[in-house]
């Protein structure tokens, strides 16, 4: 009786050990490579799955979700022989559960490696200032590089970014000192700028006040001379008429000239800088009297004038 339930425990416990290893579920996310006495024969998705034990067993389980690698920091020498620390993240997402699993023996370590080899050679191939201005540059390259190297394992490359690039505290100074002095450098262009600017701006509008300022000179000379013309024709016109009453025999007119020219030398005279008083000398009452005959002179002109016009109304009276 009691070999007999002992037999029975075990035949219980080898059966739930074989119902175990018969059923399996796959969960979501994953997929699970099926080996026959440890050769390599499908892959089962997601899902319920029975197996044969013993001659079947399950190989590797692989994480079909995309995956994040942190890629540790290194020292890198750039093309201009500056060490820089270089670290990044990779993000990747196997395709290929049977080649991730049995193309590579360790496929994170691998692909960190393959990573930072490929860093110290882009990086190392561009100056300090053209790595620390190009992250975007730097991830397409490695992206694409790495991406191409790890396809035989089974795995799609997402992106490659890198997280940071730190160079030496000395040579930060140097680039902190170098920028301090490229923006004084820029600061004093400009200020240099403005003040051309200003005196071009300046030189302008001098040259635009001189020019209006030489059409004003030209447009009042003109005008002095339009007026000296116009006094000039009044003079000519005066002379006509008094030169006209002298050939008809009128005196007075003589004494217009002699008038004018004894009044245009008194005016002289009377407005010199050095003289305080003037002397009226005994002559004066002749130009006065000649003054009086031009008066008369002009009495006359304008009797001979109405006359005239008397004359050329009358007949329209009469009409």
């Amino acid at each position: 009786m009691g070999a007999s339930a002992f037999l029975a425990a075990v035949l219980l416990v080898a059966g739930i050990i074989v119902l175990f290893k018969t059923v399996r579920m796959v969960p979501q996310g994953y997929e699970w490579t099926v080996e026959r006495f440890g050769k390599y024969t499908h892959t089962m998705d997601p899902g319920l799955h029975f197996l044969i034990p013993v001659v079947y067993g399950v190989g590797r389980k692989i994480n079909m979700m995309e995956q994040v690698l942190d890629v540790p920091s290194q020292d890198v020498i750039t093309k201009d022989n500056a060490v820089v620390k270089v670290d990044g993240v990779v993000f990747f997402q196997v395709l290929d559960a049977a080649k991730a699993a049995y193309e590579v023996s360790n496929l994170e370590i691998a692909s960190i490696a393959l990573v930072q080899t490929n860093i110290r050679t882009v990086i190392g191939s561009m100056d300090l200032d053209e790595s620390l201005s190009n992250r975007e540059t730097i991830n397409a390259q490695l992206l694409n590089v790495v991406d191409q190297a790890t396809n035989p394992w089974g795995i799609k490359v997402t992106r490659i970014e890198i997280r940071d690039i730190q160079p030496p505290r000395d040579l930060i100074d140097s680039m902190a000192r170098q920028m301090k002095a490229e923006r004084e450098r820029r600061a004093v262009i400009l200020e240099a700028e403005g003040h051309r600017q200003s005196a071009i701006l300046r030189a302008e509008g001098e040259k635009q006040a001189a020019i209006l300022e030489a059409e004003g000179e030209k447009e009042a000379a003109f005008r002095e001379a339009e007026a000296r013309e116009r006094l000039a024709e009044a003079e000519a016109k005066a002379t006509e008429m008094v030169s006209n009453a002298i050939a008809q025999g009128d005196v007075q007119a003589i004494n217009y000239f002699v008038a004018q020219k004894y009044v245009a030398a008194f005016e002289k005279l009377a407005t010199g800088p050095n003289q305080k008083f003037v002397l009226m000398p005994m002559e004066a009452s002749g130009i006065i009297g000649s003054i009086a005959g031009i008066a008369e002179l002009a009495k006359e002109a304008l009797g001979k004038q109405q006359t005239a016009t008397q004359a050329r109304l009358a007949p329209q009276r009469e009409g």
